[in-house]
């Protein structure tokens, strides 16, 4: 799961590895976790005859005609009613939010001794896709729902009927089979752009059966004897009433570079640029008013792609977020085909609307095919054009007819590098970066090395903080071109049979040379806005000195690629340590324009950890560090509690006298961690940071003995808590004692509560403030309500002697309740963190959080201020305890509320008596 302090490039690379992941079992259909009960074809003559009447099949298999093509994907909705069938899982049902795909088997197909009338054995598989599912559950994925089907397809009406069942099991663990009709209409061994399939899976069980389940609607876009029918046109005629982009700006597509590896596999996301002044009307939405929003980004899935015409269909979709696990929306979704165009330099694509009545996929058709679309692949990248994909989406229809919108300009996210080569970069803003960087030069050392331009280490992520130097977010930086070479440094270049054109710029680079560089780098302003900056300037390799000018677009959602509608007046100097040194990345972001520019910002200063191999053993060795400094304190916490369990065993009357409320806040404190933890000790968890900390060798195998000792400290602090609690019990004349923790436990639990509450408004505060930023990664700096909470429970255990100084208070008594190893022991283990982070802080720089082992952001409250807030306090609690056990639970009060209350100090039986 991705932390909510994860960085922006962290959460794409995660994302991308499930996505990948997701896809490849996709591909291969899942490989059904459910055995499906046998197959009962007696009830298809009731269900199915007046569909495909029922024909003697033939017994050896057909292989010539086939109903879908081998690997048939599909969507579906509903499902919401069928219990989940893994009782591993904390759901209950299909949320309505996750993306919910099919896929369909087809074992075995039969001619039979009617006329174009076939016998099909199938597999049908529905699969939800849940990011939140994915990313957050380590046990054991959901399994598909799969049913087992076998029925009749007639050719010539292309309906296909089938019975058939599956089978789920309830949370419980009760097995439950569903018995199951199936229905497809458009089943052809012929289709083109206009073709769809639409049918239902319905239940053949009684409402209120085990079995039963509402039916669901199916959606399948046909792939078998694909006829492209609209790009095999002319395609002048197809890409005309587009913008004319003159063929020399666009590369061309070799023979040698596969169009198919140019569109990946996967999704690929691109951000729309409309005209100025547009909205959500219908002129510049082009699915009309009747969406709701107007669409910031395009998704694109290849779904058939033909290298020898150079053809490919392709499922366009204008979500409302960029998420790999939306929903499907046909209403909002093109399916379309496109060619390569060798004269104009770029794909023609014609795009056809699903029209979806009353929400039922059964009944969706191709309704209007006036949408097109061109690719092409930029020659030329500039600060303004920094994609390796863009284009242009328009309407052929006249202004005044329906349907008809604007033309959209898109660009590929994320800058990405598509395996095509040939770009080169064309600098225009680095001449002001030379003038502004020739002051304050640093002075170039003799025997330092600092980064290669053209190396890995030139790409960081950074932790970006105010003129106040607090810490307001995380960044990231990554180069876009050296020299006039496009990096290909990104993680999703596509591979190619010409490796060499794909890989980094090989080879020395003269460091005697400053040389011109481009960056994209993202950062927070502040706590609720985000900016994407793209830059140009000079990088002087001996000295590590990068100096430049950055420029971000006026809107973010209206971009028109153009550098006049950039903000250019921003400086970032970057400085590089040496490779062999143990400094880190440091960097300043200032606004040169005036501070009554709308756009002017204060001053931001980054630092980012530099990954040489210096700095990887360091990190390393600071994780080993705090492994040990882990493995300390709870053995210590074993000790220091130890020695009260001997204590109050040796002075059996001190029992009444402590704090039940105080040893049930530092067992938590200790079973909360194994909780969260506990899977770390029987399985390893398959976490980002798995390869960095296998790097260090024993770092793994430390942090489970971290665990175990924590174990027994908590087995520990339950022991002792019981004894308490038994002895509290079994004298039945300590009323006075109870009547004391009752006074104790009303005034902790609401000052507790009222603590709670506030560090939940405060985390709801932040987040409403990152979802108003509208920044695409605003998810990614959200703070987690759970780590909040678990911060305040820190505190709380930081004042761990709170209640027994309040129970003191109550009783006005003198008693050596607590053993001086114990209360000043747990106080120096609570204060040993906050004192080893103001050291990290400053000697590292700080990093993400999965790699703490000692002193974790999500585990307490750490920063400079409370830092030095908590220990004084802490230090405080245990002086008044010290007082309270030597001169009265209210010496330190005034003298009028010193009087006792009149408890009686019950003799406890020793146990010799």
């Amino acid at each position: 799961m991705m932390t909510s302090n994860s960085s922006p490039s962290t959460w794409w690379y995660l994302s991308w590895l499930h996505t990948a992941m997701f896809l490849v079992l996709s591909t291969t259909f899942y490989t059904p976790i459910l055995v499906s009960s046998k197959i009962d074809i007696r009830n298809y003559n009731k269900h199915c005859a007046s569909v495909v009447p029922e024909s003697t099949p033939n017994d050896v298999p057909e292989f010539t005609t086939i109903p879908f093509a081998a690997k048939q994907g599909g969507y579906f909705i509903g499902g919401e009613d069928i219990p989940n069938h893994h009782p591993n899982s904390s759901r209950n049902h299909y949320p309505s939010s996750s993306r919910r795909e099919l896929f369909i088997h087809t074992h075995n197909v039969y001619s039979t001794n009617a006329d174009d009338v076939y016998k099909v054995e199938a597999s049908l598989i529905l699969k939800i896709s849940d990011m939140a599912f994915y990313m957050y559950n380590d046990t054991s994925p959901r399994g598909p729902l799969s049913f087992e089907v076998e029925g009749f397809w007639s050719g010539s009406t292309g309906k296909l009927c089938m019975v058939g069942s599956g089978s789920t099991s309830s949370e419980k663990g009760k097995h439950h089979v569903l018995p199951a009709l199936l229905k497809l209409d458009g089943v052809r061994d012929s289709s083109n752009i206009s073709s769809l399939i639409g049918g239902t899976l319905e239940s053949l069980s009684t409402a209120g059966d085990s079995g039963y389940f509402k039916p669901f609607s199916l959606l399948m876009i046909p792939q078998n004897h694909y006829e492209y029918t609209e790009v095999g046109k002319a395609l002048d005629h197809v890409c005309t009433g587009g913008i004319e982009v003159p063929k020399s700006l666009s590369l061309s597509l070799k023979l040698s570079t596969p169009i198919c590896n140019a569109f990946s596999r996967w999704d690929i996301f691109y951000k729309l640029e409309y005209s100025s002044g547009c909205n959500s009307t219908s002129s510049c939405n082009p699915f009309g008013e009747g969406t709701g929003y107007l669409p910031q980004i395009m998704s694109l899935k290849v779904i058939q792609c033909l290298e020898d015409t150079r053809s490919l269909r392709f499922l366009i979709e204008f979500p409302s977020y960029a998420d790999y696990y939306r929903p499907f929306t046909p209403n909002t979704t093109l399916v379309a085909e496109g060619s390569w165009d060798v004269n104009k330099n770029q794909l023609c694509v014609v795009g056809c609307r699903i029209f979806n009545p009353a929400n039922s996929l059964k009944k969706s058709h191709i309704e209007d095919c006036s949408v097109r679309l061109s690719f092409r692949f930029p020659a030329v990248w500039s600060i303004g054009h920094t994609s390796g994909t863009v284009g242009h989406i328009w309407s052929n229809k006249r202004e005044n007819d329906p349907g008809y919108f604007k033309t959209i300009m898109f660009r590929s996210y994320e800058n990405a590098v598509v395996g095509i080569p040939g770009s080169k970069y064309e600098y225009t803003v680095v001449d002001k970066a030379r003038k502004s960087c020739s002051e304050k030069q640093p002075r170039k050392s003799k025997g330092k090395r600092h980064p290669d331009a053209n190396s890995n280490d030139m790409r960081f992520d950074m932790v970006v903080k105010n003129s106040k130097r607090r810490r307001i977010g995380w960044g990231r930086s990554e180069p876009i071109a050296v020299g006039d070479q496009i990096s290909r440094r990104n993680g999703f270049v596509i591979s190619s049979s010409s490796g060499a054109a794909y890989s980094p710029v090989k080879g020395e680079t003269n460091n005697s040379i400053p040389l011109n560089i481009s960056y994209s780098m993202s950062f927070p302003l502040n706590e609720s806005t985000h900016v994407e900056v793209f830059s140009e300037g000079i990088y002087d390799a001996e000295t590590g000195k990068l100096c430049m000018v950055g420029c971000r677009y006026l809107d973010s959602n209206n971009r028109t690629s153009d550098i006049d509608s950039m903000d250019c007046k921003i400086l970032i100097n970057v400085q590089f340590p040496p490779v062999d040194s143990n400094d880190h990345i440091q960097g300043t972001i200032e606004s040169t324009g005036k501070k009554i520019d709308p756009l002017y910002f204060e001053p931001l200063s980054f630092s980012a950890v530099s990954y040489y191999r210096q700095h990887s053993r360091e990190s390393i060795w600071r994780m080993n560090l705090e492994i040990v400094m882990s493995w300390i304190s709870n053995t210590l916490v074993c000790v220091f509690v130890g020695c009260q369990i001997l204590y109050v065993k040796k002075h059996p009357a001190v029992f009444p006298f402590i704090s039940l409320i105080m040893l049930a806040v530092l067992a938590l404190g200790c079973v909360i961690p194994l909780m969260l933890n506990f899977e770390a000790l029987f399985e390893p968890k398959d976490r980002l940071i798995t390869v960095f900390r296998r790097s260090g060798g024993w770092v793994e195998a430390n942090e489970v003995i971290v665990r175990v000792i924590m174990m027994v400290a908590f087995l520990l602090q339950f022991r002792l808590l019981q004894l308490v609690w038994s002895a509290r019990s079994a004298d039945g004349k300590q009323k006075a004692f109870l009547a004391a923790e009752m006074r104790t436990l009303y005034l902790c639990l609401p000052l507790y509560i009222s603590g709670g509450l506030i560090a939940v408004y405060v985390n709801w505060r932040g987040n409403k403030v990152d979802e108003g930023s509208g920044y695409t990664y605003s998810s990614s700096y959200q703070r987690s309500l759970w780590a909040d909470l678990r911060s305040y429970g820190g505190l709380v255990l930081d004042g761990f002697l709170f209640p027994q100084i309040l129970l003191n208070i109550f009783h006005n008594s003198a008693e050596n309740a607590l053993s001086r190893f114990f209360y000043l022991g747990n106080t120096f283990v609570r204060l040993l963190p906050h004192a080893y982070d103001l050291y990290r802080a400053h000697l590292y720089v700080e990093d993400f959080d999965g790699s703490y082992m000692y002193a974790e952001p999500g585990g307490d409250y750490f920063s400079t201020a409370w830092d030095v807030i908590i220990p004084p306090v802490t230090l405080l609690f245990a002086a008044v305890i010290y007082l309270q056990q030597r001169f009265g639970g209210r010496c330190f009060m005034p003298k009028r509320l010193k009087e006792p209350e009149g408890y009686e100090k019950v003799p406890v039986a020793s146990d010799h008596a």
